[in-house]
């Protein structure tokens, strides 16, 4: 199931990033250096290892993991958390857990397209992606 999220995909329209960000506890600065980024996302399978790669003028970051065991991640804005991934009803739903705090990462295919929704604290961003 997770094969139909291999590809590269480039970032086309953002919703609600920078408050997403602030809910993160981002500061200002980099806030509006992630939010002028315009990310591509590598993902990739091997065996049973998923790896997702994010690059961008402003970082690029990686994580590899498989489904269903913890991993730790430094994100793009050095937080270091402790993630999970799983798929739920075709979507691969991520958890980042820190310092008491938590945010879910949704990403889904809708028209051929990658979806994807970061919630915490009832602040939602969705970013959507297209395939190259």
């Amino acid at each position: 199931m997770c094969n139909r999220f291999v590809g590269t995909w480039k970032l086309i329209s953002s919703e609600n990033f920078d408050d997403y960000m602030k809910e993160l506890g981002v500061g200002l600065a980099a806030r509006k250096l992630g939010g002028l980024a315009r990310p591509d996302v590598i993902i990739s399978m091997k065996g049973d290892i998923v790896t997702i790669r994010t690059e961008s003028t402003f970082k690029n970051t990686a994580i590899s993991f498989k489904l269903g065991q913890q991993f730790d991640e430094t994100t793009a804005d050095d937080r270091k958390v402790r993630s999970v991934v799983t798929l739920e009803k075709g979507s691969l739903v991520q958890v980042q857990k820190w310092n008491g705090k938590e945010t879910t990462i949704k990403r889904r295919l809708v028209d051929g397209k990658m979806v994807v929704e970061y919630a915490m604290k009832g602040v939602v961003c969705t970013r959507v992606y297209e395939r190259v």
